[in-house]
């Protein structure tokens, strides 16, 4: 049985200078001041997550989506 992926939603907060990643159906909200730090920590929590919840035991996967606002001059 394949589950379809989680959606993860990264983005970029300048005041707080990390990245934050939300997810509403895990429920999930990380952050970190780097971005593959963030997404290796996803990788970790979300499962642990959904297997207390009792939602799946079962190979996840994420569609992260990231966006970040450059500024320039």
């Amino acid at each position: 049985m394949v589950v379809p992926p989680y959606d993860v939603n990264i983005t970029w907060d300048d005041e707080a200078d990390v990245w934050i990643a939300i997810s509403d159906e895990i429920p999930l909200a990380l952050e970190s001041d780097s971005y593959d730090a963030l997404i290796e920590r996803i990788k970790v929590a979300a499962p642990e997550i959904l297997e207390l919840n009792s939602v799946s035991n079962m190979p996840t996967s994420f569609l992260i989506k990231s966006e970040r606002l450059v500024a320039h001059g």
